[in-house]
């Protein structure tokens, strides 16, 4: 091979139009340029090992210096000689850099970046309300809101998103709870515990378990910061407040609206679990509807009751929604934003403020007067079972909760001055109304 002293000059005018052409230097074994029809040229290297020729690319000749390959290829030529093989130890380092890099990366992990990816992994198993809430809580202000006018508020967690998850500390965590608790000490606590359920499942990743703290949602923390649940005494229908209560409600407009609330007080649902029923979820034949439970994945079948039927037997079949909205524009197709004609009803039958899950909790407490089973109760509401023989043994029927449910139904109308209607004049068949 023909050998000359390589310089800059050389190096920019040799070309080739071949697949790969040499320029071999002359003042370092081994060293050449090699150039290719793509006008990029690179120093390359060529030895012996164990008697194999072997060969490497230094770099190219627009990063790597003559002087700095010249050195290079007198190390490789040094490392053949003792029988190392220069390609692997280059192999080694390539991976030891990307390694380096990888866990700095993994370091540098933002709580925005782990959070998606920890919704991503286990949104299948969530319901649509729990996958809401992580969605809700963690959402940047600033976004426009689907009714009315103005920006929504940023959620509690949106503080901790763009923090790095190593940086995520017990101090951190502990004076952001401090500072959410001010304002809304309940989304705060739900906060924490969505939050804690994260660093749980992200110090069990392979790519964020080295960032995580646990002690950031640990005892200490919850037992300091997290503020503790109160129980609103307060926030039930009492029975002489019945008679205004209803009076105010079936007043409402529009129909759906207050056969909604009525439904809410008769039946225990949850709110949304009422505001989800569908036509097809109401057998007015069997008197029974299919609630989307929040416990139980395929739902509950409760009894349909004489008055609620009557209710809902005079409601206009506008979609599949039984609580439709008559809005041309709304985005669902079904009531929304009932809490403001149920606080103006309160308002006209000068009542305290009573929230729409109060009206769940009074069906319950109002549903002792009867002295109705616990268990009873229990199963209408969608409660889990608390006591061993509910749980495993006793499961009741539709027709043995109709007997309860039709009783309590019976003594809340009463108190409330209202006539129960006979079943065959409850209008058990669906009224369609354009």
């Amino acid at each position: 091979m023909a050998r000359i002293k390589l310089t800059a000059g050389r190096i920019r005018d040799f070309t080739t139009d071949k697949a790969q052409a040499f320029l071999w230097d002359s003042e370092a074994p081994g060293l050449a340029v090699r150039a290719t029809p793509t006008g990029k040229s690179a120093f390359i290297f060529q030895g012996k090992l164990n008697g194999k020729d072997i060969r490497c690319t230094i770099g190219e000749c627009g990063t790597w210096g003559i002087d700095q390959a010249r050195e290079e290829a007198r190390r490789l030529g040094s490392l053949a000689d003792q029988g190392t093989d220069p390609r692997e130890q280059k192999k080694e380092r390539i991976t030891a850099d990307e390694a380096k890099k990888e866990e700095q990366r993994r370091r540098d992990v933002t709580v925005s970046e782990a959070w998606s990816a920890y919704i991503e992994a286990r949104k299948a198993k969530w319901s649509a309300r729990h996958l809401s809430d992580h969605e809700e809580y963690a959402r940047g202000g600033g976004t426009q809101r689907k009714r009315g006018i103005g920006n929504l508020k940023a959620g509690p967690l949106s503080a901790l998103m763009p923090l790095k998850l190593k940086d995520l500390t017990a101090a951190k965590v502990g004076a952001w709870l401090d500072e959410e608790t001010q304002t809304r000490p309940t989304m705060a606590a739900l906060s924490y515990r969505l939050l804690r359920a994260f660093l749980r499942w992200s110090a069990g990743h392979e790519d964020y378990k080295a960032s995580v703290h646990l002690d950031a949602v640990g005892s200490r923390i919850a037992k300091d910061h997290v503020p503790r649940a109160k129980t609103k005494k307060d926030d039930c229908l009492q029975q002489e407040q019945l008679a205004v209560w209803f009076d105010a409600v079936k007043k409402i407009n529009p129909p759906a609206a207050s056969a909604y609330l009525q439904g809410l007080l008769l039946t225990g649902a949850r709110r949304e679990e009422l505001a989800g029923l569908r036509w097809k979820d109401v057998d007015f034949q069997w008197k029974s509807l299919k609630i989307a439970d929040k416990v139980e994945e395929s739902g509950r079948i409760i009894p349909l009751t004489p008055y609620f039927a009557s209710l809902l037997s005079a409601l206009p079949r506008r979609n599949e929604w039984v609580f439709s909205s008559a809005a041309r524009n709304s985005n669902t197709g079904r009531i929304s934003a009932v809490w403001q004609p149920h606080e103006d009803a309160l308002q006209v039958a000068g009542l305290p403020h009573l929230s729409l899950h109060g009206l769940r909790r009074s069906f319950s407490t109002l549903a002792e007067w009867i002295e109705a089973p616990d268990g009873a109760i229990a199963q209408i509401m969608g409660h889990k079972p608390s006591a061993i023989a509910e749980k495993h043994y006793r499961r009741r029927p539709l027709d043995l909760l109709r007997k309860w449910h039709v009783k309590i139904e019976a003594w809340i109308l009463e108190q409330a001055g209202i006539e129960q209607p006979k079943e065959e004049q409850a209008g058990l068949r669906l009224v369609n109304i354009a």
